[in-house]
């Protein structure tokens, strides 16, 4: 069973990359749907109408279909490498699987409620929940490619320092809109 070892990996990496791309852009369709949500009539039913549609054909074809995929490929993986769940980076990479899940549940939920036009978030507060999938990719990467080799006190202000670049930058690009609303 080994000798399929890189295609499984090869297909667990394909379907983490589509799952991330969902994740990534989940949240754009949602700030859209919040902002088309506050535009008078007749815009905000033919924009909330479409963003919908593309909202779920993206969940439901693309993000959940991967997550499925590159967590079966992943189990996989672990029983043909058991001695990996021995390792204290792979306890730590589980724990921000976890984490990500979490994170797409959460999006499950938000868009199940702006599937029913409810608004529970701003835009800007979407624009920022965003970047939770952008965090959460960063500390698997460097995990899983550094490993041991950095220690964790440099990974957890390398992480902390990305989230307030982020939070920085989302400020920026909120002013910057707020002065032209066309940008």
């Amino acid at each position: 069973m080994l000798e399929y070892y890189n295609y499984i990996k090869s297909l667990h990496l394909i379907f983490v990359i589509t799952w991330f791309a969902g994740l990534f852009y989940i949240p754009r369709l949602f700030v859209y749907q919040i902002e088309a949500s506050q535009k008078p009539s007749p815009e905000k039913e033919i924009l909330g109408t479409q963003l919908k549609l593309m909202a779920k054909r993206l969940w439901f074809i693309i993000s959940w279909p991967s997550a499925i995929l590159a967590t079966l490929f992943a189990i996989w993986l672990l029983i043909l490498m058991p001695g990996w769940l021995e390792q204290s980076w792979m306890h730590v990479k589980l724990g921000f699987v976890v984490l990500l899940f979490m994170y797409h549940l959460k999006c499950h939920q938000i868009y199940k409620q702006l599937q029913q036009d409810i608004v529970k978030w701003s835009s800007n507060q979407m624009r920022m929940w965003n970047e939770g999938s952008t965090l959460i990719l960063f500390a698997v990467i460097f995990l899983v490619i550094v490993r041991d080799a950095v220690n964790w006190i440099y990974g957890v202000i390398g992480i902390v320092s990305l989230s307030v670049a982020l939070m920085f930058g989302i400020k920026l690009y909120k002013r910057i809109r707020d002065k032209n609303p066309n940008a």
